[in-house]
């Protein structure tokens, strides 16, 4: 019988590094034209983590859906919020080793 050795890794999500680096939620509703009736509308949610104003990962979706997909677009309404604001990180006397 031989002893086998756990190593526990504790490692921060990359949701939350990402919202370290200043990025925020950011909630899109795209309306856009079906393929098949194109009077009609159809809304599609979308949400992912993405800095504003830029919002460099919308416009990525929305480039590809617009070369990829057929329905065209019709409008896009977007929210943004930062969920981890500077003023509300504080020390508390913790002791944080980095290997």
């Amino acid at each position: 019988m031989t002893a086998t050795k756990v190593i526990e890794t504790h490692t921060a999500s990359p949701d939350f590094i990402k919202q370290l680096a200043g990025y925020g939620l950011a909630t899109a509703e795209i309306i856009y034209h079906l393929p098949d009736h194109p009077r009609l509308l159809q809304s599609y949610i979308w949400q992912d983590y993405d800095l504003a104003p830029e919002f460099p990962i919308l416009i990525k979706f929305l480039t590809f859906w617009r070369e990829t997909l057929e329905g065209p677009l019709h409008r896009v309404v977007v929210g943004h919020s930062k969920l981890i604001k500077p003023a509300e990180i504080k020390a508390l006397g913790a002791e944080f080793r980095l290997h």
